[in-house]
C-alpha cells in the first residue's frame, strides 16, 4: 500500500509518516496543495490523507481535482474542523472519509486500511499461485503448507507479484509501490530483496527475471 500525506504542519506530517511506515505502509509527504496535485499526477496512491486548510492550493480544491479526474483510490480528509457541517462539506467534495484533529493514531491507521480495501486496486483477500499462498490481513505466507517468514519488503514485493497474476511487474513499479520516494530503493536494493525472497520461497523457482524490464511469476 502507498499513501500520500498532505499536511502543512511539518512535525505532524512527519509523525504520521513515521507511524504509518511502522505499519509497513509506504508514505510520501508534501506540505501544500500544489505539491499534492503534482505527486498524485504520476503516482498511483491507494489513499491520500488530505489536510483541508493548505497553502498554495486549498485542500477543498485539491479534493475536487483529484476526484474529478483519474485520481487516487480514496481520500481521507484530516482537519481541525470537526463540526458536522464541516464533515458534510468535506464529504460532498468527494472525500471518502473524514477524521478530525486531534485523533487517535490507531484509528487513522484503521481508516486508511479500510479505505485501501475499498480502492479499485483491491485484490482478493488471499492471493495464491504456484502453491504459494499470501494472506495480507494476517501477513502470512505459506508454500505447499510450509510457513515462510518474510521481512516487510519481501512480503510487499511478493504481494505485488502475486496480484499481477503472472503478468510482468516492472522494476520501476516495484520500487514505486513498495518503497516510498525517500527510501534508498535503487536497482541493487530491489535485486537483493528479490534474491532473498527467491531463496526463502525455495524450489522450484517461482519468480522469473525479465532482463531490463522486471519480474513475474512463472
Amino acid at each position: 500500500m502507498r499513501v500520500l500525506v498532505v499536511e502543512d504542519e511539518e512535525q505532524l506530517a512527519d509523525a504520521i509518516a513515521r507511524g504509518l511506515r511502522l505499519h509497513a505502509i509506504a508514505v510520501d509527504v508534501v506540505h501544500d496543495g500544489q505539491e499534492a496535485l503534482e505527486m498524485a499526477a504520476y503516482v498511483d496512491y491507494d489513499v491520500v490523507v488530505l489536510d483541508r486548510d493548505l497553502p498554495e492550493v486549498h485542500g477543498d480544491e485539491v479534493c475536487r481535482e483529484l476526484t474529478a479526474g483519474n485520481g487516487p483510490g480514496r481520500i481521507l480528509m484530516l482537519t481541525a474542523a470537526g463540526q458536522v457541517r464541516d464533515r458534510v462539506d468535506g464529504l460532498s467534495l468527494g472525500a471518502d472519509d473524514y477524521l478530525a484533529k486531534p485523533f487517535v493514531f490507531a484509528e487513522l491507521v484503521a481508516r486508511i486500511r479500510a479505505l485501501a480495501r475499498r480502492s479499485p486496486r483491491v485484490t482478493p483477500s488471499t492471493l495464491e499461485r504456484a502453491g504459494i499462498r499470501l494472506d495480507p490481513a494476517r501477513r502470512t505466507v505459506t508454500r505447499d503448507g510450509r510457513e515462510i517468514t518474510l521481512n516487510r519488503k519481501e512480503f510487499d514485493v511478493l504481494w505485488e507479484l502475486l496480484r499481477a497474476g503472472g503478468n510482468l511487474v516492472t522494476s520501476a513499479d516495484l520500487r514505486r509501490n513498495v518503497w516510498d520516494e525517500h527510501a534508498d530503493a535503487g536497482t541493487g536494493v530491489l535485486r537483493v530483496t528479490i534474491t532473498s525472497l527467491r531463496k526463502k520461497l525455495g524450489a522450484p523457482p517461482a519468480i522469473e527475471n525479465v532482463p531490463g524490464k522486471g519480474y513475474r511469476f512463472r
